[in-house]
């Protein structure tokens, strides 16, 4: 609920404008998973912040744009020394405001979010562009790259830091300026990142982070009209309300949504390896990660050894307060995501499904205090059908259902029979068949005998509902640039 007063011992948000903090008068509750209670006020943004924080862009544009892709990147390689050097305090606050474990956070979330500044500060010094010579028309043509203006970047909850600094430095990099807006049930990462943009050398408003709800600040933020370009990360359901406020501007889209990520684990695949990795893909950071697998497809001839494996491996994770370093599954967000999940597992059974761990079967122990966190375990479900809600919809949770299959081209169909096509996962040791299937599977990435191996000079994305665009070294830099092909008669 918004609010327009704040109890003093709470942490309170203010929104980074023009390189400074500016208050807010009016805020949102943010929540500690993991207790049910409140513990943060985050400014409930609108129109005139995001206005505000739009015009600090455009003015902090010129000057940026023109300095030189070295000067750039010495500013993005200092402000990634600046996360490593608060690592421990990120971790912390980034496993509170979400939810996650500790250890996720600090062995992965927060060193990528460093990562991600330096890796963009190195790519855009390598970048080359095209040229063409016309003897006999006797012209030269080359193609040139310019920032395009003020980015509009809307990041999402489930890995906060990670996600928000995956759009913040390609876009600065490029020398573009931004407005963005984190989730407002993870802002404290971002807000702390703020802290260290002067230090680092960022000018004022190059940066500009504006806290807030979708339907408010986001809002605000997609459809002005100086805002040219903008970078999604979340449900379907929101891209397609921001492509239809984006249409009437032509406006640059990169969206990054959902999937319905299946593992397809053939007869021959080697399960020393293949379940705990599949175990790991279905329920890491509580199944809150869009390349989290949610369909698995076992091959008959070791359906049964795999079931009762991973079934075993699953009810083995440890489900605990975020701040115990042994804990492998932290709490959910939120109460009403909790209650959503929860809710897939009860439609699962009264359609026949069968829950085998989790949910409905086991206990949940966690301390006194943290009773009214937003826990669950792992939850396992077979004997559902293809077309049931739990095999075709986005879960975000800790659930996975497992189901058999007979033969390669069954399998192959059945795995595209949803409307996402983010990722996927495929385990054989015969390699022709690996190739076979990673070619005709609808998905924008596809790994074989792994899981969550990225080279980030590889495009990121997904195709169907699951994206628009794609990221990465090259395709973060064309979008987060105009080219302009230039003739020169000599």
């Amino acid at each position: 609920m918004p609010k327009t007063a704040h109890d003093k011992t709470q942490l309170v948000l203010e929104n980074y404008i023009g390189g400074k903090f500016v208050p807010c008068s009016r805020h949102i509750d943010s929540y500690d998973p993991s207790t049910g209670e409140v513990y943060c006020m985050v400014p409930d943004s609108e129109g005139a912040e995001v206005e505000a924080a739009v015009q600090a862009a455009k003015a902090a544009f010129p000057v940026w744009s023109s300095k030189s892709p070295q000067e750039r990147s010495k500013v993005l390689n200092k402000i990634a020394d600046l996360i490593d050097a608060h690592l421990e305090e990120l971790a912390q606050a980034e496993s509170k405001d979400q939810g996650k474990t500790i250890s996720q956070a600090e062995t992965l979330e927060i060193p990528r979010s460093s990562y991600n500044f330096r890796f963009f500060a190195s790519s855009i010094l390598h970048h080359v562009t095209e040229c063409s010579d016309m003897d006999h028309m006797g012209c030269l043509h080359y193609t040139l790259r310019t920032p395009v203006g003020v980015a509009g970047l809307i990041s999402p909850w489930n890995l906060p830091l990670y996600l928000l600094t995956w759009k913040i430095a390609p876009a600065i990099a490029m020398g573009n300026t931004v407005v963005a807006k984190p989730s407002e049930m993870t802002s404290v990462s971002a807000w702390m990142m703020c802290k260290l943009l002067d230090e680092a050398g960022v000018p004022p408003g190059v940066v500009n982070i504006v806290f807030g709800t979708g339907p408010k600040a986001g809002q605000a933020l997609v459809s002005h009209p100086d805002v040219p370009l903008i970078s999604f990360t979340g449900s379907t359901m929101t891209a397609q309300h921001i492509t239809k406020c984006s249409a009437p501007y032509c406006k640059k889209l990169s969206l990054e949504l959902g999937g319905k990520n299946p593992a397809i684990i053939f007869d021959d695949a080697n399960l020393e390896e293949c379940i705990p990795t599949t175990v790991r893909s279905s329920f890491s950071n509580q199944g809150e990660i869009c390349l989290c697998t949610s369909r698995i497809f076992v091959q008959k001839g070791v359906y049964s050894e795999f079931l009762q494996r991973f079934v075993e491996a699953a009810q083995k994770w440890k489900v605990g307060v975020p701040s115990d370093p042994t804990a492998q599954i932290g709490a959910l967000i939120s109460k009403e995501h909790l209650e959503k999940v929860q809710g897939y597992v009860k439609l699962a059974k009264a359609d026949g499904g069968k829950v085998l761990c989790g949910y409905g079967v086991d206990s949940i122990q966690v301390p006194d205090k943290n009773k009214n966190g937003y826990f669950m375990l792992p939850t396992v479900i077979t004997e559902v059908t293809d077309s049931s809600r739990c095999m075709q919809e986005e879960i975000f949770g800790p659930v996975t259902c497992i189901l058999p299959f007979d033969s390669e081209e069954e399998v192959i169909q059945r795995a595209n029979n949803v409307k996402y096509g983010l990722a996927a996962t495929v385990w054989s040791s015969n390699v022709g068949r690996v190739h076979r299937v990673a070619k005709k599977l609808q998905a924008g990435l596809i790994w074989t005998n792994c899981w969550l191996i990225r080279d980030l000079n590889l495009p990121f994305g997904g195709m169907k509902c699951s994206g628009v665009g794609r990221e990465g070294a090259k395709d973060s830099f064309e979008f987060f640039t105009e080219v302009k092909t230039i003739t020169i008669k000599h």
